[in-house]
């Protein structure tokens, strides 16, 4: 018998609210332990909104979230201080503190959560910028001297510096050039895959879902549409999943049943 694999993400019955506008009603969703987990949806649909929840950056006003098994609206502050250290974050544009360089910003959470001699500080941050693909003479550049690319390169190496077991991306190829962004996706798919991550990824990108996800779920009108392949989704009778998967681009990247 299977054993079936351990939820890492646990969201039950969210809602969130900003004024009279409701984003999230009531809604459940399940990430699954060493996953590639993509979420997709229309604009203004709350993507950002419900990963800012999930990492503890935006209180719901009703529901429970659970990651790796912390209940994180009750969680202790020593609970919350350990389960934090668990995940990296990389948010749109890399969002690096523009007064340090790419390796101190990398040290940043080191700092704040290892007491390490500074010697160790270099070789850690060196060695998690190498996993990220950057070159050795961007330590000491700072953010305004590096590409889009390079700064979510950077970003990545950031949230890779405390070994976490979860991987959170928000629109990590928005602004990418075609190349950029497949360079991107491979690195996305290359780290989850040698470092056993599981990857929660807020996206609109056809080609990384194709190329990166494993699951995908659709927010739409406060609440879960669809979880699946592209394959499942691509069926869905609904007329924004149409316009997204029916397009030339949706038909040439996604191809039912393959």
């Amino acid at each position: 018998m299977m054993r079936e694999t351990p939820v890492v993400i646990s969201l039950r019955g969210i809602v969130n609210r900003f004024g009279n506008q409701t984003v999230h009603n009531g809604l459940d969703l399940e990430v699954r332990q060493g996953e590639i987990f993509g979420l997709i949806g229309g604009s203004g649909s709350g993507k950002s909104v419900l990963l800012r929840t999930i990492v503890g950056l935006h209180k719901p006003q009703a529901g429970g979230v659970r990651v790796l098994g912390v209940d994180l609206i009750r969680a202790s502050h020593e609970e919350w201080e350990k389960v934090r250290r668990q995940w990296g974050v990389l948010f749109q544009d890399g969002a690096l503190f523009s007064s340090l360089t790419v390796k101190e910003n990398v040290q940043a959470p080191l700092r704040r959560f290892a007491d390490l001699p500074s010697a160790d500080l270099d070789r850690l941050a060196a060695m998690k910028i190498a996993m990220s693909g950057l070159s050795p003479d961007s330590l000491d550049k700072y953010p305004a001297a590096l590409s889009g690319g390079m700064r979510k390169r950077a970003g990545i190496a950031r949230a890779l510096a405390l070994d976490p077991a979860l991987l959170f991306l928000d629109e990590p190829t928005a602004g990418l050039d075609p190349m950029g962004a497949a360079a991107l996706d491979s690195l996305i798919l290359t780290l989850s895959r040698s470092l056993g991550l599981t990857v929660f990824l807020v996206t609109h990108d056809l080609d990384t879902l194709v190329t990166v996800c494993d699951r995908v779920a659709v927010l739409m009108d406060g609440d879960i549409l669809a979880v699946g392949g592209l394959d499942e989704l691509s069926r869905v009778d609904n007329e924004w999943m149409r316009a997204y998967f029916g397009g030339p681009r949706g038909r040439a990247l996604v191809k039912p049943g393959g």
